[in-house]
């Protein structure tokens, strides 16, 4: 079964099993002790520490492991913060960051720097956001839903000429290559790169004030307390040199396959918009979003035919609200699909994808009554009120789409319909299908129940 969502799990790196396997053997021992056994552990941790450090671009006495990359995340922003607390306690962030980074700075000030629809953050515009009282910044290295990479190196440039800390997120791109630019926090996730779970990287250069929140002891700097996965430890340092050995040309090959992806799902799927940036993005993710699909259908049909996939469609949250980084970016939400080639991914089982998902859309819009996909209309507006008005409150995404697509034709070219919805997900999908469909999108308005969101026709 072709395994599409390296993105959240990469698979066990064949070297991360043999080091995993040899260091339960040679590692069990407590690092601290002086003992043989403990100096041979202490052995392990060491040169575990400096492979990383090497391929992370620090000191070895700057990066600590943690016990998972958001634990990494956590201690980063509570450390930084808590370390420049007489400057103030102001962050900025990207309204595109992890939710772990999100969540980290809840509690204080906080200004998000918005994306463009490709989820590119502007350099210039994440720099105006500094304040004399901000403790922080942070942004991530690459989009870990649609793969956009970020201008780190610029962004971290005018971090430093602000004299504002930079956090970097590098959990989806530290296994492609180090993150440049002079950032002073850096947090990964070992099994983002065939890693075994449970093993995250916080690296601290020298000269950034930081103090460790929280009960500490001697281990690891008194970042990270508690007794060592030292075997884990070992393999996920291994792993990360082995895949980034492998990085150059593996990136080229998976970059191939996913840009066959790009341009053949629009071709054989109608209404399907390809998100994030095309070129400025990791090698091996692409996400698309299709008109007139459950997400969770989508993903579940995917599942029955062998494809395993991911999704930041609002349908598959138990939330029932889209993906923060969609809504940031303002495209498409519904019926989203993430597809992440894991290392080794092979063009057979991309040809083999391509041919499913046609027919698993099709399902999946037939058994929600979806209408036919026509021809991108052209044309010009009128003016006017709402002629005639769709009542979908209560019904969740993609309902209210299908119906607005149904009655389109019923008014005439320059008339507006009017959808009343609550579905948070309206205010994205509901843009975005004029934006696809050649029509007007023409605003949102406060209604009794909802909101009615106003489609004019433009033929």
């Amino acid at each position: 079964m072709p395994y599409f969502d390296a993105a959240s799990a990469a698979p066990l790196h064949p070297v991360a099993r043999q080091a995993l396997l040899a260091a339960l053997d040679e590692g069990w021992a407590d690092p601290a002790r002086l003992y043989r056994e403990g100096r041979r552990a202490r052995l392990l941790l060491d040169a575990a520490r400096e492979a990383a450090a090497e391929a992370v671009g620090c000191r070895p006495d700057e990066l600590v492991f943690t016990p998972s990359g958001t634990r990494a995340v956590h201690a980063a922003v509570s450390g930084a913060l808590a370390g420049r607390r007489r400057v103030g306690r102001h962050a900025v962030v990207s309204a595109v960051e992890h939710s772990s980074v999100l969540h980290a700075v809840e509690g204080g000030p906080v200004t998000e720097v918005g994306v463009d629809r490709t989820g590119l953050v502007d350099a210039a515009a994440f720099a105006e956001a500094l304040r004399e009282d901000t403790a922080l910044a942070c942004l991530q290295s690459a989009n870990h839903e649609v793969g956009t990479v970020q201008p780190i190196a610029e962004v971290a440039e005018r971090c430093r000429a602000a004299g504002v800390p930079l956090l970097v997120d590098a959990a989806q791109s530290l296994g492609w290559g180090p993150v440049e630019g002079p950032w002073s926090l850096l947090a990964a996730s070992a099994h983002k790169w065939g890693g075994p779970s449970g093993v995250g990287l916080l690296a601290v250069r020298k000269g950034t004030r930081f103090a460790p929140q929280g009960p500490t002891d001697e281990r690891e700097s008194g970042r990270a307390p508690g007794f060592e996965n030292l075997p884990a430890v070992v393999a996920a340092a291994a792993s990360l040199r082995a895949v980034r050995a492998e990085a150059v040309a593996e990136a080229a090959r998976l970059s191939a396959l996913v840009d066959r992806i790009r341009a053949r799902v629009p071709e054989l799927v109608a209404d399907v918009e390809v998100v994030g940036h095309p070129s400025l993005r990791l090698p091996n993710v692409v996400t698309f979003s299709c008109l007139y699909v459950d997400g969770e259908a989508l993903l579940h049909e995917l599942d029955r035919a062998g494809w395993s996939v991911s999704s930041g469609s609002s349908c598959t949250s138990s939330t029932l609200t889209p993906s923060h980084v969609l809504k940031a970016m303002g495209v498409l939400s519904e019926g989203n699909v993430r597809v992440s080639l894991p290392y080794g991914a092979v063009a057979d089982d991309v040809e083999g994808f391509l041919e499913t998902l046609p027919g698993v859309v099709r399902t999946v819009r037939e058994r929600l009554g979806a209408p036919e996909p026509s021809a991108r209309p052209t044309g010009g507006a009128g003016e006017g009120l709402p002629e005639l008005v769709v009542d979908s409150l209560g019904k969740r995404c993609p309902i209210p789409v299908i119906e607005l697509a149904k009655v389109i034709e019923d008014v005439p070219v320059g008339g507006i319909v009017s959808v009343l919805s609550d579905d948070e997900a309206a205010r994205l999908d509901i843009p975005a299908w004029c934006e696809m469909r050649g029509q007007e999108y023409a605003g949102a308005h406060e209604a009794p129940r909802g909101v009615a969101y106003w489609v004019r026709r433009l033929s």
